[in-house]
């Protein structure tokens, strides 16, 4: 998925993942998880409600990977407080544990197993750092193939398949 695409089937002002689909059916598709309209990544599209669900629900503890840049250094201590999991008030719950893993001052790649409602930039938030750029890279076993470019896609294999 692109930055400014929208993750949803229809959309009256902004483009679609859909929109970006060549498929006769695409109408029969929906989307297993959402990325915000400026998040890119690893976006999976089916027919198949079972098996979506298999990969996005927090039951099944698959973790999702994401690439994070953020606008302020970010500190040894948001590891420890990701781990412990954060108090979201708007929803009245904890987030579950998470790992964080620096890659420079400002980088950083977060595996979450949960997809709540833009959970990476308001855990970033807690600690008043503004996320720049979030890309998500895996979803369970699943990885982002990476000779695809922004808004094109290529079927899974029966055995990525059969993964879930």
């Amino acid at each position: 998925k692109p930055m400014g695409c929208v993750s949803a089937t229809q959309d009256p002002q902004h483009p679609t993942v859909l929109d970006l689909l060549h498929e006769p059916d695409k109408h029969e598709l929906h989307l297993a998880g959402r990325l915000d309209f400026n998040t890119s990544g690893l976006m999976i599209i089916t027919n198949d409600g079972q098996w979506s669900r298999r990969l996005t629900q927090p039951t099944t503890k698959l973790p999702k990977l994401y690439y994070v840049e953020t606008e302020q250094l970010i500190g040894a201590e948001y590891a420890d407080t990701f781990r412990q999991g954060l108090y979201f008030a708007f929803e009245d719950l904890t987030t579950l544990p998470a790992e964080l893993t620096l890659l420079g001052p400002r980088s950083a790649y977060l595996s979450i197993v949960e997809g709540r409602y833009h959970q990476v930039k308001r855990m970033f938030g807690h600690f008043q750092n503004k996320v720049l750029r979030l890309h998500r890279e895996r979803m369970g076993p699943l990885t982002l193939d990476t000779t695809l470019q922004p808004g094109e896609y290529r079927p899974l294999t029966a055995e990525e398949i059969q993964q879930i």
